[in-house]
């Protein structure tokens, strides 16, 4: 989460005339993730996180307003999300679309200990489970062609930049994923980004999951090598211990089938592939935004190597 649209307090107001969310009273950007432009907005009713979507298409948005409707009625510890006076669950600003949503108990942490990649595990099983009924579909935004196009892309940049070593990794990386299907395995809706700041804890409970703006149907295990990569790998560590507690938890709620487990190790890949793409091209062609946070395309290079490698 980010801030790229820059909101005063008279946009506020005009925003909040069309809700039953009380007086605004104060409000701040949110300066962490890279998608949406994101702010928290205390009123007299309540704490809710204010988001604009800054990439999203317009007939995309209530896809995402559904899921996270469902998921709730399901169990799931997500946002609810606001409706206007008139029943709508969107607004617009600028020429853009945006939505409010309630805010969750909790706190996200830096780095999960053992306990807390059960609970996270556990989650994440739960939300595969209630996801399975839900009737809305949508095609993942980075799939095969879009890492294919996005790698052309940053290519010459990331031989510049990085060096012969990264750009050949790369390279490489692609050309084994093509060889690779993913088709038959068990699929429904996928979270997409369970990186450590979209999950909420209370001690070493998860209580709430946020930021579903990268869900979309593909692959249950690719969403736990999602997971894994962003919450128990670090590199120059020793992951096998998070990695299993995660994994656990996972399989308290829903037990893998025999081919998602053999199918893990490529997807760990992928998801790494995938990850450090994006922070390449988000690092060599920067946005402008008045909080604009950039991550390290570095980090997930090093996860994609230690994944390879083994």
């Amino acid at each position: 989460m980010s801030v790229y649209t820059e909101l005063s307090p008279d946009d506020i107001r005009s925003i909040l005339a069309d809700y039953t969310l009380g007086v605004c009273k104060s409000f701040e950007g949110i300066a962490a993730g890279i998608e949406n432009s994101n702010f928290f907005i205390v009123t007299d009713c309540g704490r809710y996180v204010l988001t604009i979507f800054e990439r999203m298409d317009a007939g995309e948005s209530p896809y995402f307003m559904h899921l996270m409707h469902h998921l709730a009625e399901g169990g799931v510890p997500c946002p609810d999300v606001m409706q206007q006076r008139n029943g709508s669950l969107l607004f617009e600003i600028a020429g853009k679309q945006g939505c409010i949503v309630s805010c969750l108990p909790g706190e996200t942490l830096a780095v999960l200990n053992v306990a807390q990649l059960h609970s996270a595990g556990a989650m994440l099983a739960h939300l595969h489970v209630v996801g399975a009924s839900f009737n809305r579909k949508r095609k993942s935004p980075t799939d095969f062609t879009w890492l294919q196009d996005t790698v052309s892309a940053v290519q010459k940049k990331t031989r510049e930049q990085y060096g012969d070593a990264a750009t050949t990794l790369l390279l490489n990386e692609l050309q084994f994923q093509q060889t690779q299907t993913w088709n038959s395995l068990p699929h429904g809706v996928i979270h997409g980004d369970l990186f450590v700041d979209n999950i909420l804890f209370e001690d070493d409970m998860v209580s709430g999951v946020i930021d579903f703006y990268y869900a979309h149907d593909a692959a249950y295990t690719l969403d736990i090598a999602i997971a894994l990569n962003a919450q128990a790998v670090f590199p120059g560590d020793s992951d096998q211990e998070r990695m299993q507690a995660f994994l656990a938890g996972y399989e308290q709620v829903r037990k893998l089938e025999n081919v998602e487990r053999d199918a893990l190790p490529g997807l760990l890949r992928l998801a790494a592939l995938r990850f450090w793409v994006s922070r390449l091209y988000d690092a060599l062609f920067p946005r402008g935004g008045a909080m604009t946070q950039i991550k390290d395309p570095e980090e997930y290079r090093q996860k994609l190597l230690i994944h390879s490698t083994i």
